[in-house]
This record gives structure tokens, C-alpha cells and sequence, in this order.
């Protein structure tokens, strides 16, 4: 191909491209592009004025940034106007003045005139009746208070019940225990009650024993009942004395009448069971020779037994004679028995700092044993006399001081320390700082702390300088 064609066919294309150009009409998309390169220069001029959301919700960005799609914010120019408007700030409330704006995120902040946070928030009017009315008074508006769940209860008279838990053990009641003796020496010439464990009943023949000295005062006793006449009315101080004789040896009354009357002068005797009970210890054995004072048997009521409670010394004061207790014993969790407090000891032991407390409880069908464990429960009334009570619910501990928030109505509350008596049944007393019948909170009392002290740094940073 020849230069001189090669250029001709260039120009034939050309006409053709310009053939079509002319034959088809103008459309406004083709104007457009042809167009587009001017607007991006003209942009390059223009001044970003900040960035708006790309589905239009009212979120804006002085820098560029995407939303959560990642869809980039479109930049809004200073000579354009945005498809929509920001959402003005609500009109401030007729007849009432602002006193100071303060920082829509809590932080002690404020301003005299409107402002935005780092974030670009608007600062919060503060209106005037809504500051506290006083330096004691918290204001919180009412649906506010509504929505935080704020509840009140009158502070009312009570009788507290307070339990005091500690544990224990089963002892035998001292005054139910018996020993078996003889005043005199002997010889057992037969057992009736040889094991140990063995229920026994008072008047029960025991063991059988022969005592010369208890045989030579039978022998006395007959000998002065033998008297008659003249000598008999010598002779009736020598029978008082032998029968006196005998019951100083430990014969019973019923045994020393059964010889003087029947006259006759038996070589053993039945030694008879002084008190009912079991027998908890035995020594004594078929034959044995016992001298007198020696421990043959021990027997004990155990219908009736003592629980030995170690008591804290903190909740001693709290323990008085005749106090409920409700003692469990391990070995019958489900049966838990009712009983009364009859002595404090007077001794504190100095490892654990307890005191012990005596509690009777009844015991007819004898399952509970010396020895055993129990959980104590001792049902504590403070006192006889109501007492000025809050539920433990209302009070704000700091440590160093005790709170309670007085409802004033209106949405107004006082926070006023008070002094803390005896707690129980989930209130506690108040000795001093309320009234029965002043309105407390006792729900969502940390929310007004919270408020209040919001409110105190306000106040602190608003308030103006003394002068100098």
C-alpha cells in the first residue's frame, strides 16, 4: 500500500465518524460527558464545607470518613445547598431562662452560651427550675424518675428480728444425772441391771448386797422394838436412833419400816434405783466387794437435754434468757427442733472469742445424743418496743458514713446522713437523722447518688469565684 492511499482511507474514516455524529440527535447524557471534566476542575476551587452520610441520615463529618457499609461520605461545598437539612435543636420551652449549657456526656463542663463537644455534640440547655432549689435538694424530672424505677417506702415502726447462726453441742442436762454408791462396805451377791444402756426406773432394784454394817443395823432396830413395858418407854429414843442408823447408811425409808414392823432380819438387801434414766456407766460385777463411796452406777434423764451454743462476744448483747433458738442437728436436718435460751456462762474463751450459751431442749423419744453437732439459730428481737425501720435496700454505705435519700416530691430528693441501729428481717434500725413516716427511696437509689453528684460538680464548676 502506497503512502498517498494510506491517507486517503484515514480521510474517508474521518467523514464517516463525522456523518454519524451529525446523523443521530443530540442526547443530554452525551452533553454531560462531554461536559463532566468542567465541574472537577471547578471543584478543585471550591471549599468543603464538611461531610454528610451517603444514605442521608442526619450524620455529618468535618473530615472525610466512611460509614458501616464503607460507603465514603459525599463532601457538601460552600456553594452548594444539601439535599436536606440537619435537624434544628428543639426550641427551648416558652418563659423559662437558660441558665448555662453543660456537656452532653456528663463530664463537668458547662458554657454560657452554645457550644459543641470534640464530637461535634451540642451542649444541653440547663433550664431555670431545673438546678437544685438548694444545696441539700436534688431535682431529677419526673419521667425521669419514672423510667429509673424509683421506688419509696414510709420509714415505719417495727419490731426487729434479727437471727444470730452459730453451731453447738448436745450435753446431758447436769441436773438429771445421778450416781449409784454405798455408804457402807459390801458384797454383790447378784445383778439385776448389768449393762450399760440399760433404761432403769426410780425405785427399780439395781443389784443385791450383803453389808454387815447394814445387817447389824437391822439387828439394833429389832432388838429395841423387842422391849416392852417399863423398858420399852426407855427404849423408844434407842429404836428412833437405830432407824435413824439405817436411813444414814442409805436403806430407803420403805425397807427400813418393811423390818421393824415384819420383824424379821434379812442377810442381803435390794438396792434400789434412786432416779429413772439409762444407765450411761457401769462398775460394777456379780461378786465384786465395793467399798463405801465408790461409783457402781451413773444413770441419766436424757428426756431433757442441753444444746452448749458458742456465741460470737459481737452478738452476745443480742442474747437474753428466754430467747427463741431453732436448733438442727446434723444427723436430722429435716427435723429441726424449738428451744429456749436459759443461761449465759460467764467465762469467754479467749481462742475464740465466744461465749456459751445454754439452750434446753426436749428430747421424749431419745434419738438425740450427748455429743452431738448442731446448727443454732437464735430468733433475736431487738428489744420489746418497735424501732424506727428502713429496708437495708435504702441505705448508701460509704464507709464513713450512712445515707438515706427523703423523697420531697416533685422530683425532689434530700440525701440525709443518719445513724444505724440493730438490723433484721432486711431492714435496719434508724437511731437517728429520720421520722417514722418520712417518704425514702428504696430502689435505684445509686442512680440519684449518681445525679447528685453530677449535679454537686456542676454546681462546683458554674459557681463564680470569690472575690479577692
Amino acid at each position: 500500500m502506497t503512502k498517498n492511499r494510506a491517507v486517503f482511507i484515514f480521510s474517508l474514516a474521518l467523514a464517516a465518524l463525522a456523518a454519524v455524529g451529525y446523523g443521530y440527535p443530540w442526547h443530554p447524557r452525551s452533553a454531560a460527558t462531554s461536559l463532566s471534566v468542567t465541574p472537577r476542575a471547578a471543584a478543585a476551587e471550591r471549599t468543603i464545607l464538611y461531610y454528610r452520610d451517603p444514605s442521608g441520615a442526619p450524620n455529618w463529618s468535618a473530615t472525610p470518613k466512611a460509614d458501616a457499609q464503607g460507603r465514603a461520605f459525599l463532601p457538601v461545598y460552600d456553594d452548594a445547598e444539601p439535599s436536606f437539612d440537619p435537624p434544628a435543636p428543639p426550641a427551648p420551652p416558652k418563659n423559662r431562662k437558660i441558665l448555662f449549657y453543660r456537656n452532653p456526656m456528663g463530664l463537668p463542663d458547662t458554657s454560657p452560651v452554645p457550644k459543641k463537644d470534640s464530637m461535634g455534640m451540642d451542649y444541653i440547655a440547663v433550664y431555670d427550675g431545673d438546678e437544685p432549689s438548694d444545696s441539700k435538694t436534688i431535682k431529677i424530672s419526673l419521667d425521669r424518675v419514672q423510667r429509673s424505677g424509683v421506688r419509696t417506702e414510709p420509714a415505719a415502726a417495727r419490731l426487729l428480728v434479727r437471727p444470730v447462726r452459730t453451731v453447738g453441742t448436745v450435753a446431758i442436762d447436769e441436773r438429771r444425772a445421778t450416781i449409784v454408791t454405798m455408804r457402807s462396805d459390801g458384797y454383790v451377791e447378784d445383778l439385776f441391771v448389768n449393762t450399760t444402756g440399760q433404761i432403769v426406773r426410780a425405785g427399780e432394784p439395781l443389784f443385791r448386797v450383803y453389808s454387815p454394817d447394814i445387817q447389824q443395823a437391822f439387828s439394833d432396830l429389832l432388838v429395841a422394838k423387842s422391849w416392852t413395858g417399863a423398858a420399852a418407854t426407855g427404849m423408844a429414843k434407842s429404836l428412833d436412833g437405830a432407824m435413824q442408823r439405817l436411813r444414814n447408811l442409805g436403806v430407803p425409808e420403805n425397807r427400813i419400816r418393811e423390818i421393824r414392823d415384819s420383824g424379821a432380819n434379812p442377810r442381803t438387801i435390794d438396792w434400789l434405783a434412786p432416779a429413772g434414766g439409762t444407765v450411761v456407766a457401769k462398775r460394777i460385777i456379780n461378786g465384786q466387794r465395793v467399798v463405801a463411796g465408790d461409783e457402781l452406777y451413773r444413770i441419766i434423764d436424757l428426756t431433757n437435754l442441753w444444746v452448749i451454743a458458742d456465741v460470737a462476744e459481737g452478738d452476745l448483747a443480742d442474747i437474753k434468757l428466754g430467747a427463741r433458738a431453732t436448733v438442727t442437728f446434723r444427723s436430722y436436718r429435716d427435723q429441726p427442733v424449738e428451744g429456749t435460751v436459759t443461761f449465759v456462762y460467764p467465762q469467754l474463751k479467749t481462742e475464740t472469742r465466744t461465749v456459751q450459751v445454754r439452750i434446753e431442749v426436749a428430747n421424749p423419744d431419745g434419738r438425740l445424743k450427748p455429743d452431738m453437732y448442731a446448727d443454732v439459730v437464735f430468733h433475736v428481737e431487738a428489744g420489746q418496743l418497735p424501732l424506727t425501720a428502713v429496708p437495708t435496700s435504702a441505705i448508701i454505705d460509704t464507709g464513713a458514713r450512712q445515707i438515706v435519700l427523703v423523697a420531697k416530691g416533685e422530683g425532689r430528693f434530700e440525701p440525709r446522713p443518719v445513724k444505724l441501729g440493730r438490723r433484721g428481717d432486711g431492714y435496719v434500725e434508724i437511731v437517728e437523722g429520720l421520722k417514722a413516716g418520712e417518704d425514702i427511696v428504696t430502689t435505684a437509689t445509686f442512680l440519684i447518688d449518681a445525679e447528685s453528684n453530677l449535679q454537686s460538680a456542676l454546681k462546683t464548676f458554674t459557681e463564680p469565684e470569690p472575690a479577692r
